[in-house]
């Protein structure tokens, strides 16, 4: 029988879903569809009740799922015993996007070396769904990344940075007593795009508007539009922390936007379900004596 059919068919019972499936997998919609029909070939039965792009498990369906589930499961264990070298338990792997690197880790890894002096830390960065795929295959321990569902990894919020509009010191922003949303439509806009659902919601607020903000730039990097403001190239919608220092040596302004005020980029602790139980707690108790938020 083959695993990859079998694993097709429990994320679409997961998800509820034959696209999110496909996202979660990084496959197609229609490959995630042909390995369903493949395996409802070689059990010889319909496993699902199709009506346009409604579905239901047949009683066949629900009657095979629970021994899906459990062949799925010994069969990614066998393989990770087999493949994997256990880690030693004086080294701790943690993976995080290059944001939490550049604004996070350097205020947590200190305080986290103090709690186990003897642990040697090793620090990935990458893309959160690298991330994913690292740690289901236990390349790494713990992993922070945006806010991402897999049937296999225990997430919780670790933190949740305000979104805010920024401006340098000296642009007109600064000394007005309230900014609207048509105020910002006016004028040159750095834009940084890191994918996150909050970031869709600045554009349906400007869709909202039928006033198209003026991009200059679209950035995939912070520190890049960060620059870029200071340079007075345009104004930017950023992540609080990112900017802290600059706030607090008054070469950036924080502007008040009510429409936005519910904004944030979320960053999840993700680890195996069951696995690294010590290092996630620990992780969480050394967080707790941080304040990032110093400066505002």
């Amino acid at each position: 029988m083959n695993i990859d059919n079998l694993e097709a068919f429990v994320y679409v019972i997961h998800f509820n879903s034959f696209n999110k499936a496909a996202d979660a997998l990084f496959l197609s919609q229609p490959s995630i569809s042909a390995r369903i029909q493949s395996l409802e070939r070689e059990l010889n039965a319909l496993l699902f009740d199709r009506e346009g792009k409604h579905f239901s498990l047949t009683d066949k369906g629900k009657q095979f799922l629970p021994y899906a589930q459990q062949i799925l499961q010994s069969y990614k264990k066998g393989k990770q015993q087999l493949q994997h070298k256990s880690s030693s338990l004086d080294e701790l792997r943690i993976g995080c996007t290059v944001s939490v690197s550049n604004y996070l880790i350097p205020e947590i890894l200190p305080l986290l070396k103090e709690q186990v002096p003897d642990v040697q830390i090793k620090l990935t960065t990458a893309p959160s769904e690298t991330l994913l795929e690292k740690l289901l295959s236990k390349e790494i321990d713990l992993g922070l990344v945006r806010n991402i569902a897999h049937p296999h990894i225990h997430s919780v919020k670790f933190y949740e940075d305000p979104i805010r509009l920024f401006v340098r010191q000296e642009h007109a922003f600064a000394r007005m007593d309230a900014v609207t949303v048509e105020d910002v439509v006016n004028e040159p806009l750095v834009f940084f795009e890191c994918g996150s659902l909050d970031w869709m919601k600045i554009h349906r607020l400007f869709d909202s508007l039928h006033l198209p903000p003026n991009i200059v730039y679209h950035i995939d990097n912070l520190e890049t539009a960060k620059k870029l403001v200071l340079k007075g190239v345009g104004i930017s919608f950023l992540p609080e922390l990112c900017v802290q220092k600059e706030v607090q040596d008054n070469l950036l302004v924080p502007i008040e936007l009510p429409t936005l005020n519910s904004l944030s980029l979320r960053t999840n602790l993700i680890s195996l379900n069951g696995e690294s139980l010590h290092w996630h707690k620990l992780f969480q108790e050394t967080v707790k004596g941080i304040n990032f938020k110093s400066c505002f």
